[in-house]
């Protein structure tokens, strides 16, 4: 393990442990709303307080209205919603940190709103102490500060060990940043507060089926005690539909998906969600027909772009790649006419992965590469931090499977660099799992093990992870790692080369 994840690591489990410690000692049995009322009466004269327990800046019970009401969009995953709610607090109180935070904290979702996050931190001296501290960590997470991020997450989890919005949104958290075991311990603590807190019955049941042992039912089970709460909300049918599809049960997953459309008609991801369970099943017209009706729901181009790139990937499940090309390549004009970075990114990087032989991809990667050496607005610097990231480690990927060794040293290298001056905990992942490609093409299989499972949820990792593990002999983590793989089902350029070896420019496969 590196220093950089040890470090990581020992940080929250510091954090971990201090949320245990709290709830579990009889001497912190007072509800928390208590606790928290009675420090703001002695530092604040400040009344408004964020769900009873953070004392907030803001004298106006409108805009503390309208910042719970986003807050509760996002635990729901209505993103854009949330987002507007946050926008709506700020017209009742323009000086308020956190409602810019919010705005910002949910757009980085979706469509980053930069200038929401510069106001945030521009009116941060305005607040007090608590509402600081949670300002501070959800502006360090969106910079992806990941240092300042585990510090503010440790301090808000021993200020507010049972306050089930902060479990829940560092449970989140943790959950993007890939750490599972800790995410499903503070979203677990949570449930003990509310055993039918929405939020986090239904991250857990993602949790549940991306686990290291994982278990859909228990997964599943999760996401129908959250449709039984929510019955009036999209996002419980979504997410059914989503684990449905990665548990393999596509009529289930196409039910839901239909169900979270009759509740909310304009429920773009579960219209998204339709056509790419379609193109697992290989029902290839019908996906299409799916992605057109989100096209004319869609709204912003980062959401049209997506859809298209996800309509052109239809051709290459279809067996017909050159057409796949052709709509990639006119997409790719698009995005760069509307001078849409993070479109011309993902668009790019599908087309290198998915290119005709390894050369090609390779040339195409390394254009990808310079574009993402420089800044572009509209893209945040910690997104472009890890785009830079992840199609660097292609790049290695690529190289070393073919005997660039080389070109699989200094692109390396340059992750090492990378994941050295942001501190960023996907680029550090990214820099373990390429080291372990040169390994594997190393026949350096022990070292290749212990790399590559640093990304738990790249079925390209996984898969070469498997590799590693049957040349060691060890069939036992061979199988739990497969099975682990078996689960990232998923519409992803991944996933495709996963499923179509022959399309994979850097695979070696167990023999």
């Amino acid at each position: 393990m590196s220093r950089f994840f040890t470090k990581f690591c020992l940080l929250v489990f510091l954090a971990a442990f201090a949320v245990g410690s709290w709830a579990q000692a009889p001497s912190h049995a007072t509800d928390a709303s208590s606790r928290s009322a009675a420090k703001s009466a002695r530092v604040s004269p400040i009344r408004q307080q964020l769900f009873g327990t953070i004392p907030l800046s803001t004298k106006s019970e409108g805009a503390r209205k309208s910042l719970e009401e986003a807050w509760n969009k996002y635990e729901n995953a209505s993103y854009d919603a949330s987002a507007d709610n946050a926008r709506a607090a700020t017209q009742k109180d323009p000086n308020s940190a956190l409602a810019f935070a919010m705005i910002s904290f949910a757009a980085r979702r979706t469509t980053p709103d930069l200038a929401a996050l510069a106001k945030a931190k521009s009116l941060l001296s305005r607040s007090g102490s608590e509402e600081q501290l949670l300002v501070r960590w959800m502006t360090a997470v969106q910079e992806r500060d990941l240092l300042s991020a585990i510090s503010s997450m440790n301090d808000l989890l021993k200020q507010h060990p049972r306050d089930k919005h902060i479990l829940y949104v560092t449970g989140e958290w943790l959950f993007i940043q890939q750490d599972d075991d800790r995410a499903q311990a503070l979203l677990e603590s949570a449930l003990k507060i509310d055993p039918d807190f929405p939020a986090a019955l239904n991250r857990l049941g993602y949790l549940y089926i991306r686990s290291a042992n994982p278990n859909p039912q228990k997964a599943l089970a999760s996401l129908n005690r959250y449709a039984q709460v929510e019955t009036t909300s999209s996002n419980p049918q979504d997410s059914l539909g989503e684990v449905s599809r990665i548990a393999g049960d596509d009529a289930a997953s196409l039910k839901h998906f239909s169900a979270s459309l009759r509740i909310d008609p304009a429920f773009l991801a579960s219209q998204e969600g339709l056509g790419d369970t379609r193109t697992l099943m290989g029902d290839f017209d019908g996906a299409r027909r799916e992605y057109d009706r989100a096209l004319q729901m869609a709204k912003s181009p980062v959401d049209q772009l997506y859809i298209k790139q996800q309509r052109a990937l239809v051709s290459f499940w279809e067996g017909k790649p050159e057409q796949g090309h052709e709509e990639l390549a006119a997409f790719a004009e698009e995005a760069a006419q509307k001078k849409e970075p993070n479109g011309q990114y993902n668009i790019a990087f599908a087309r290198a992965m998915l290119a005709a032989d390894w050369q090609s991809e390779l040339n195409q990667l390394k254009e990808l590469s310079a574009f993402l050496e420089q800044s572009h607005p509209g893209m945040l610097e910690s997104d472009r931090n890890v785009a830079l990231a992840t199609v660097s480690r292609e790049l290695v990927r690529i190289a070393a499977l073919n005997g660039q060794a080389d070109e699989a040293t200094r692109y390396t290298s340059k992750l090492e660099a990378l994941a050295t001056s942001t501190g960023d905990l996907f680029v550090q992942t990214c820099f373990e799992t390429a080291r372990g490609y040169v390994a594997v093409a190393q026949n350096d299989f022990q070292n290749a093990a212990e790399s590559l499972s640093a990304d738990p949820h790249s079925p390209l990792a996984l898969q070469q992870l498997a590799v590693a593990q049957h040349k060691l002999g060890n069939l036992e983590a061979m199988e739990a790692t497969l099975t682990r793989l078996k689960y990232q089902r998923g519409p992803t350029v991944e996933w495709f080369l996963v499923r179509h070896p022959s399309s994979n420019q850097g695979v070696v496969a167990p023999n």
